[in-house]
């Protein structure tokens, strides 16, 4: 008898965590956590292709020295940030972070409008590649952060709303940072590859 009774209050255990919302912070928080790996993983597939760009881009006579040191200085900054999977829990942590990825952002964006100027550049197969690399790395970088935009809003509504948010308070689910929207501005915009004069040629 006390032995089905233990299974009983069990149950009701089970039940209970399920109604409060403690499976749904489980999924979710792992949803996050998924979401925001592949954001780093297409931030970094595009630092990766950073020195690649400035070793092509260096080999061109009198570029515009400016431009490229700003590119260089970026990628130093964005990648000096060690992105962790807590960082999400830290709201000032990870403004600093979305900061420098906007950074990179605008000087890559910069360093392709430049070189546009250089028709030697533009004719140069290796950078060719690379541009057209770099614009598809950009469009997963898009795709990726709206993912994890997405999974944060629904983890955050789910923190915020009642009866949830009083299982959120036992178990320390606070609401994670996001995107802010000033920033997805900047850096949703990929660098622009446009080989249209080429194509009149």
């Amino acid at each position: 008898m006390k032995r089905w009774f233990l299974i009983l209050i069990s149950i009701l255990g089970l039940f209970s965590l399920s109604g409060c919302g403690y499976n749904q912070f489980q999924s979710l928080d792992e949803q996050v956590k998924s979401s925001w790996s592949e954001v780093l993983n297409q931030y970094q597939r595009r630092a990766d292709l950073v020195p690649n760009i400035v070793a092509t881009v260096k080999g061109e006579a009198n570029f515009e020295q400016e431009t490229l040191t700003k590119v260089i200085e970026a990628r130093a900054k964005a990648t000096s940030i060690q992105a962790t999977p807590e960082l999400v829990n830290n709201p000032e942590a990870f403004k600093k972070f979305q900061d420098a990825q906007g950074e990179l952002s605008g000087a890559l964006s910069r360093l392709m409008v430049v070189a546009e100027q250089y028709p030697q550049l533009r004719a140069n197969q290796a950078f060719r590649d690379l541009r057209v690399t770099l614009e598809g790395t950009e469009n997963r970088i898009t795709v990726a952060r709206n993912n994890y935009i997405k999974s944060v809003q629904e983890y955050n509504v789910l923190a915020r709303q009642f009866p949830t948010n009083l299982t959120a308070m036992i178990f320390g689910y606070k609401p994670k940072a996001n995107f802010t929207v000033e920033n997805e501005a900047a850096i949703s915009a990929p660098p622009k590859v446009d080989f249209g004069d080429e194509k009149k040629q």
